[in-house]
């Protein structure tokens, strides 16, 4: 019995495994952009995650402003009461001149010691409410202080975040390149393999 033509082309096996590298090798490569794209995803997240510290903090500082405008505001307020005080003292010691010069050098009576004891105690209301208004300006001043600290704190966060965005954008621009890379490589394999010679015909048979 006579053998036919030997076949042409790869064999079986060497054919089998060019099928398995080029297989390995599509599939590192979208595990890559697959690594890539997890990478952005996570730089993506710290930055969110520092634009909603700052955003916190943002809130947070502009409480902070509002409760020291109100404590301006009452500081104002307890300050506007002292010139009515000062003017009640102005009536008091005009009255004690007044009853003093009467009495032309005559023991001093009940009335206008008296009137010298009321002068005393608005005299003591003004230094309090004096006091009251600054402790108000001192909480405000403090409070405008922690302002400006969180501030710092915000923009940090926001710089961090930008930093963390831009790393994510470098990282999908990579994925992209790379998937673009890929799928035309995959295409040209296809397309050539789609347009190559055929392959001849199997022989015919033994004649027995």
């Amino acid at each position: 019995m006579s053998g036919g033509p030997a076949p042409t082309g790869p064999t079986p096996s060497a054919s089998g495994a060019s099928v398995h590298r080029e297989s390995r090798w599509v599939g590192q490569g979208y595990a890559d952009i697959t690594k890539l794209r997890e990478i952005a995803a996570k730089h993506e997240r710290v930055s969110t995650r520092n634009q909603q510290r700052a955003a916190r903090i943002n809130t947070r500082i502009e409480k902070l402003r509002h409760h020291a405008a109100i404590l301006r505001e009452k500081a104002q307020k307890v300050l506007g009461m002292i010139p009515d005080i000062e003017s009640e003292i102005a009536q008091h010691d005009r009255d004690i001149q007044a009853a003093t010069a009467r009495m032309g050098g005559a023991p001093i009576g009940s009335d206008v010691t008296n009137l010298h004891v009321r002068v005393r105690k608005l005299q003591q209301k003004v230094v309090d409410l004096q006091h009251k208004a600054r402790t108000y300006d001192h909480r405000a001043a403090m409070r405008t202080q922690k302002t400006a600290e969180l501030k710092i704190k915000a923009d940090r966060y926001l710089e961090q975040s930008k930093l963390a965005e831009a790393e994510a954008q470098s990282y999908r621009q990579r994925a992209d390149r790379l998937q673009a890379a890929t799928e035309g490589e995959v295409a040209a394999r296809l397309g050539t393999s789609g347009m190559g010679p055929s392959a001849p015909p199997p022989p015919p048979p033994d004649s027995l």
